[in-house]
């Protein structure tokens, strides 16, 4: 079945969620994140994004990448931000030869909540129950990279038939 890694683009804090179709099931495998040192200059911030990503998609080898697009706010220089972040995510997936899958913010939260005006606790809440955690993940970084690759799971599985 469909190892998938969600992918929560940051400028600072990337989250990371692993996950595994197992057919009716969508069952939690590890989650993170990678900081980035507040003051690391842009470049070096964008490469350390990389090699992070690259060390995950090396030691869990999922099939494929499920990332968030960029939400376009009022502050256009986070936006450019978050555009280069994804750039270098997107980059890490390819040149690893995954399956690179991209979803909005809202089709993420719709996904997981019911609706895509969701907050980011209600997101959070939502994945705990989903994967059956003991305990929240540490950072929403996470959970919503989590959401990001659940919602890929139940986008393809309902073009496949494979889900409920």
């Amino acid at each position: 079945m469909p190892l998938t890694v969600g992918v929560d683009p940051g400028s600072y804090v990337t989250g990371y969620g692993l996950v595994e179709n197992r057919g009716r099931e969508i069952v939690y495998l590890d989650s993170g994140i990678i900081k980035i040192k507040k003051g690391t200059p842009r470049a070096e911030r964008l490469l350390q994004v990389k090699d992070g990503l690259d060390e995950i998609l090396e030691k869990y080898g999922p099939d494929d990448v499920a990332v968030e697009t960029v939400f376009i706010s009022k502050n256009v220089k986070s936006a450019f931000s978050l555009a280069e972040v994804r750039g270098v995510i997107l980059l890490s997936a390819i040149q690893a030869g995954k399956r690179i899958f991209e979803y909005s913010p809202r089709e993420v939260k719709c996904s997981v909540t019911g609706t895509g005006t969701a907050t980011k606790m209600q997101v959070a809440a939502m994945v705990g129950k989903l994967f059956k955690l003991n305990e929240q993940p540490a950072t929403t970084d996470e959970t919503d990279a989590l959401a990001i690759a659940f919602c890929h799971i139940l986008r393809i599985s309902s073009k496949l038939g494979e889900l409920f």
